[in-house]
């Protein structure tokens, strides 16, 4: 019974991880080239956004999202809900490793494209992003170990992850080391193998 329910609450938290992490992903790539595009007031602007959706707990953006939009008569499903709330916060810490991994680039292989007569967008197309993918995958790769993590702050909101199961189950049965044992072990099966993919790229990465 234990297992049943805790692996029905692991297809929802992989269903919120992935949807939270290709909206992150997304958000990070399209601020970080708005931001390598040196326009001052657009910089400024990413900057704030950053600032603003890094340093805010992300609990606080679910209860934002999920009861705050439903003051205005913006009714959102927990799922879609912690996969915004989730998704809006990595997209500030994606917009950072990205925009590191845009700065690491030598600045005259920009300069270059844009002599030979490329765009700034044809530029960071053709030039800067193949480069930069070799120096963000295993921080993308650590970002997703996390977030697959972090997706428990969504039981707060009644999303039906792994652990607003294993809470339901708890107060059901009051077996609670034996409960939380469970969905620990459940974690670690998840998070381990990625997290062993995350070590292989950053090794591939080392010795390239």
């Amino acid at each position: 019974m234990f297992a049943a329910a805790l692996l029905g609450g692991a297809v929802v938290t992989i269903q919120i991880t992935l949807g939270a992490f290709l909206l992150a992903f997304l958000l990070g790539l399209l601020l970080a080239v708005i931001d390598s595009m040196r326009v001052m007031l657009l910089r400024a602007l990413v900057a704030t956004y950053v600032e603003v959706f890094r340093n805010v707990p992300a609990l606080t953006l679910l209860f934002i999202i999920y009861f705050g939009l439903a003051q205005v008569g913006i009714r959102l499903q927990p799922i879609p809900a912690a996969i915004i709330g989730l998704g809006l916060g990595g997209g500030a810490v994606l917009t950072e490793v990205f925009r590191a991994a845009f700065r690491a680039l030598h600045q005259g292989q920009r300069e270059a494209a844009l002599a030979v007569g490329m765009t700034p967008m044809m530029a960071i197309r053709h030039i800067i992003l193949p480069q930069a993918w070799r120096v963000v995958l295993p921080p993308l790769g650590n970002y997703a170990v996390a977030l697959l993590k972090e997706t428990s702050v969504a039981s707060a909101i009644a999303a039906p992850e792994i652990m607003f199961y294993a809470r339901q189950l708890v107060t059901r049965t009051f077996e609670t080391p034996l409960v939380y044992a469970m969905t620990s072990l459940l974690y670690l099966a998840m998070t381990v193998p990625m997290a062993h993919v995350v070590w292989r790229l950053e090794q591939r990465r080392r010795w390239a």
